[in-house]
């Protein structure tokens, strides 16, 4: 792993992440903190520059539709209770839950190819509220 790529991932841990965390206490009414397969990144700076944009926005988008009142931020908080990312090869990619653990593996260097999008998010998350 390169200068860069522990620079950035030192950014996503200290500022990002915990704005992110913030974020969806605003929009659930409790922080649901992020697990990240921070080895999987090891090698792809282009993967941890969108990483937010793919997964946390992208996540946070599909909260907000699902949390326009109060019985949905009472559901989200109830059984969501971490998000996981890994970055993986396009053929891996998966959006899965499972025992309050939303787990994201995108092809993050793809960009907008190697996504989940919002719909498909609050969409998996619907099904086990």
């Amino acid at each position: 792993m390169g200068l860069n790529e522990r620079r950035k991932i030192k950014e996503l841990q200290e500022v990002t992440l915990p704005e992110r965390v913030r974020e969806i206490e605003e929009i659930c009414g409790a922080p649901i903190p992020y697990e990240v397969d921070w080895d999987s990144f090891a090698e792809d700076l282009e993967g941890l520059n969108f990483m937010d944009n793919l997964s946390c926005h992208r996540l946070n988008m599909a909260l907000r539709g699902i949390c326009n009142d109060d019985m949905g931020k009472e559901a989200v908080r109830e059984c969501l209770k971490s998000i996981r990312l890994k970055n993986v090869a396009k053929e891996s990619m998966k959006l899965a839950f499972a025992d309050g653990t939303l787990e994201m593996h995108c092809a993050y260097a793809l960009r907008t190819d190697g996504m989940w999008s919002d719909n498909e998010i609050q969409a998996l998350l619907m099904k086990h509220l």
